[in-house]
């Protein structure tokens, strides 16, 4: 029998994004918008600065003559051009298809001849010139005015004409956007989004935040993926919220300092970052004595915040994939209070949170937001229905009518449950949960939170297709690696037996297998969004996992 829980007091008719970027063109042109660092040196836009960008883009869009609707690509990671041009984009009356960044040639070829797009912008990127050639000759590009991005047409060739003076408003059930998913698996899936949709979620998202002008947020996560498209750019256009961006990976934290931002969001991967880095500057029994201190608890916990440039955030947030309560539990006692939320691609990101912060909820992802209607099916999985659902895959009706139900719920492939309270906790994706040689069923997602609560563990990932018992595969901490082989066994035989103990006997883990080089996008092991790519380490480690190792822990290479 299904369970459904809903809230039905979200706000039913939306004011397009587009008017109300208007609004603030018009009623705050001075107000501070988004904060781009070149070169050590922090650039300020204004409303009406990056509106009247946006209006050039616009305006050279439709000197294009492209037809309504055309697809327009961004491969850049953040910076306020992305923002810029996307706004252009949409005034034009196009659709926009950001593409991850990181994205390697057979991505970047695949989502520009998928969604026929017409022309791309190039922006900030990592190795700008590998990605840029990649890029085909037959699709128009345009440089982002960022060193590297060295394409035919410079930004200040292509926005060199006078800025739209109308300003249209594209229908709510316009596509606003197709944005192609991270894909652990097979190719990326467009997935379309109207204006209405990703609005939906957009609008609503600020009322459970309270956000206002005075708020202040960091962009850093990818624009490519939904979360950070709908719930921070997009809801900055309801909220007015003040954007801000990094430069690069080395002036990360510089670049969070001068934000300061009162909201953070992040994903696991990046918190259990922050976490060893905390670790590598005061061991964790040092910490411990020192947090355990009346008085000087608090001012060390205060320092810590400080130094990350998180001090003066009221909300932090996770999303993404998981993340092992015992990491949330550890950051709660430097003061910071981690609420999970959980969405998809396919329902613009909004499906639930933990705001309130509940420590007795730690676990779970949250209660519905309002309007989001949730059930758990009979099969246990998780199913929705909300205005921000997509309108379906691009060019892809099968998968499309697959993903929905009869009456409308979108299958999330999430398992999970739900308490007395309206909380839910996911137990595992259906796709990755395994069978075992003895042809038993295994849930890896909570064995491997488990697992980190090994602060020596940095990334794991549990397996055991056709085993005899499944087995965990780690990477440890760079603190790890530094400390002697025959310490870091004992405390990882330490924490295989422990678990063990608490696991029925067909999910008891015969061994861990530890490997030196960390998983990452460039390996192919993450995914964009630094969520694991299980099939692609189950692949590529094939044989480490099927050899028999008399050893209960393992070390490869």
């Amino acid at each position: 029998m299904s369970q459904d829980n809903s809230n039905n007091t979200a706000q039913s008719t939306v004011t397009s994004p587009i008017s109300m970027l208007y609004h603030w063109e018009s009623e705050h042109p001075d107000m501070l918008y988004m904060t781009q660092p070149v070169n050590g040196e922090y650039i300020e836009f204004t409303w009406k600065g990056a509106i009247t960008e946006a209006r050039k883009v616009a305006a050279a869009l439709r000197a294009s003559n492209y037809p309504k609707g055309s697809r327009i690509a961004i491969l850049s990671k953040n910076c306020a051009h992305w923002i810029i041009a996307d706004i252009g984009i949409a005034m034009a009356g196009h659709v926009s298809v950001p593409i991850f960044s990181t994205a390697g040639k057979d991505t970047i070829h695949y989502v520009l001849e998928h969604a026929e797009c017409q022309m791309i912008f190039v922006g900030k990127l990592d190795d700008p010139k590998a990605s840029i050639s990649y890029l085909p000759d037959n699709v128009k590009q345009v440089a982002f005015p960022y060193e590297g991005a060295d394409v035919p047409i410079s930004w200040e060739e292509f926005t060199n004409v006078d800025p739209i003076a109308d300003s249209p408003v594209p229908d709510m059930d316009d596509i606003f956007s197709i944005i192609y998913t991270s894909g652990s698996t097979g190719q990326p899936k467009g997935v379309v989004h109207t204006y209405r949709t990703l609005s939906w979620a957009a609008s609503n998202s600020i009322h459970v935040l309270g956000v206002s002008t005075e708020d202040r947020v960091m962009s850093y996560l990818p624009l490519a993926h939904i979360t950070e498209r709908a719930l921070i750019q997009l809801s900055g256009y309801y909220s007015g919220i003040k954007l801000y961006f990094v430069e690069s990976l080395d002036t990360f934290t510089r670049d969070v300092k001068n934000c300061d931002p009162t909201l953070f969001v992040s994903v696991p991967r990046l918190w259990t970052k922050f976490q060893m880095g905390i670790l590598s500057k005061v061991p964790q029994k040092k910490l411990n004595f020192l947090l355990a201190l009346p008085i000087i608890g608090k001012k060390v916990a205060s320092k810590i915040r400080k130094q990350l440039g998180l001090d003066s955030a009221r909300h932090y947030a996770s999303g993404s994939a998981p993340l092992a309560p015992a990491t949330i539990e550890w950051f709660g006692k430097i003061g910071i209070d981690i609420c999970e939320a959980w969405g998809m691609t396919e329902n613009a990101a909004y499906g639930t949170s933990c705001i309130p912060f509940r420590k007795e909820k730690v676990g779970s992802i949250g209660k519905a937001y309002d309007g989001v209607n949730m059930r758990i099916a009979e099969d246990g999985e998780i199913q929705l229905k909300a205005p921000c659902n997509m309108i379906g895959y691009y060019k892809d009706q099968e998968k499309t009518s697959d993903v929905f139900t009869n009456d409308g719920y979108l299958r999330t492939g999430d398992k999970g449950v739900v308490d007395s309270d309206g909380y839910y906790r996911i137990t595992g994706r259906l796709k990755d949960i395994f069978k075992t040689a003895k042809g038993k069923y295994v849930t890896p997602a909570p064995i491997e939170a488990k697992i980190m609560e090994n602060s020596s563990v940095e990334q794991v990932c549990v397996t055991g297709t056709n085993l005899a018992q499944p087995i965990g595969l780690l990477v440890l901490s760079e603190d790890a690696k530094k400390e002697s082989k025959a310490d870091n066994e004992a405390s990882l035989l330490e924490t295989l037996n422990s678990i063990n103990q608490t696991l029925e006997s067909h999910q008891r883990l015969d061994r861990l297998v530890v490997f030196n080089e960390e998983w990452s996008i460039g390996n192919d092991l993450l995914t964009p969004t630094l969520k694991v790519k299980r099939h692609s380490i189950e692949e590529k480690f094939a044989d480490i996992i099927a050899h028999a190792h008399s050893d209960k822990i393992v070390w490869t290479n």
